[in-house]
């Protein structure tokens, strides 16, 4: 149980000024850590951040707080192990706790293709600096003692790809923490200011229009999540971009320790415990692309039915609260960070279900382009013209619940 309480946390709002050096539309994680990347790391605090509603309100608040980096192609396996180093560090580099707890996650299989498929997917992370590795059925019930391996006896576990490394941490604790960090640089963060246009100087991009009125700014970056695709279109650029809502929930608290992150990927579902005791549960994105943040009992009815079966405990606890988020998804599933083709304006989009595990890599990475103009080559493999030139970074069965 948590018996945390937070009495450092520091905030200094500010009225946003008519002028900056770099703009960044979106007061969530990737938009917070950028600017506090580019003052720390480069010496840029001539920054402001707009936020429409409130810091984290947004997808960094309706995550589920998972961290890892086991993906399946190695462009997306290096960055994200990048991030998870960084997480590590990240409480110490902030002074700022929020919970950063390492579990391991495994990915349980109950076909022999998808043995085979975790088994690609093990070898690949372990070439490029990822531990994950292979498990049996009983080595699954040593690390997580409440699984069925019989599956209710429909779905029978095979075995299992296992990450160690994976860890959680609070999202909204994230979200402060860079927040306090970029304010202690002099970064400016106005919340409840709405970006309603670009400002344009013949091709470029040269600030944005807001609710509380024009500011210029000579780089501007949309780090929003959602409706990313009408603030591109002020600039004249299209983005590959579709939006699902993603749905989660928590049940009252299980009085036991349950160890680790349970994720099936043929079941489409995962299940963790939170700080305060709750079994936290998701699934996949919604199939039918909408804006709409309104959660479903037939989410609720189809998720409870899979994770019943492999937690049997979980039949008797009750569902607490359920939330909706909303995901921008691109064609090939991989973010898109980096320059789009317009003079001044730079985007990070395309996260997906994996926005929050990427936070501090995105925002690092992000803030080097905009501080030197040269593009990191942790960045480069997920540029936006990788479309154009037909290099496209797929990577769809990643999500864990795609």
């Amino acid at each position: 149980m948590n018996d945390f309480v937070e009495r450092r946390i520091a905030l200094r709002w500010h009225a946003p000024r008519r002028a900056y050096d770099v703009l960044i539309i979106g007061g969530g994680g990737h938009g917070l850590a950028t600017a506090y990347y580019l003052a720390d790391r480069h010496g840029i605090t001539n920054v402001a951040v707009i936020e429409a509603g409130y810091i984290g309100s947004g997808n960094s608040g309706r995550n589920t707080t998972i961290i890892r980096a086991n993906y399946g192609i190695p462009e997306a396996v290096r960055f994200y192990q990048h991030s998870l180093e960084l997480y590590q560090t990240l409480e110490e580099e902030l002074d700022c706790r929020f919970m950063h707890e390492t579990k391991g996650i495994m990915w349980l299989a109950h076909t022999e293709t998808q043995m085979r498929a975790e088994g690609a997917r093990s070898l690949l992370n372990l070439a490029c600096g990822a531990e994950t590795v292979m498990i049996t059925p009983l080595e699954a019930k040593e690390l997580c003692p409440q699984l069925d391996l019989s599956g209710g006896g429909r779905y029978p576990v095979l075995g299992a790809s296992y990450h160690p490394a994976a860890a959680t941490a609070r999202h909204d604790r994230v979200v402060w923490g860079y927040a306090q960090g970029a304010m202690r640089h002099g970064v400016h963060v106005a919340q409840h200011t709405m970006v309603t246009g670009l400002q344009r100087h013949g091709t470029r991009v040269t600030g944005v229009e807001t609710t509380s009125g024009p500011i210029s700014a000579g780089v501007v970056l949309s780090a929003a999540g959602g409706r990313v695709s009408t603030i591109a279109a002020h600039a004249g650029v299209r983005l590959p971009i579709r939006t699902h809502p993603l749905q989660a929930f928590v049940t009252n608290s299980y009085d036991f320790p349950f160890p680790g992150i349970v994720s099936d990927t043929e079941l489409l579902c995962y299940v963790s415990q939170t700080e305060r005791g709750q079994m936290l549960v998701g699934a996949e994105f919604d199939a039918q692309p909408s804006y709409s943040q309104r959660s479903s009992f037939s989410f609720l009815q189809s998720c409870a039915a899979k994770v019943t079966r492999l937690l049997p405990f979980m039949r008797d606890l009750r569902i607490l609260r359920q939330w909706t988020g909303i995901c921008d998804i691109s064609a090939d599933f991989s973010p898109i960070m980096g320059q789009t083709g317009v003079d001044g304006f730079l985007v990070t989009t395309g996260w997906g279900t994996w926005g929050f595990k990427a936070i501090p890599a995105g925002g690092e990475q992000m803030a080097q382009l905009i501080a030197t103009g040269r593009t990191p080559a942790l960045l480069e493999p997920f540029r936006l013209d990788r479309f154009a030139s037909d290099h496209t970074m797929a990577d769809p069965g990643s999500t864990g619940t795609h």
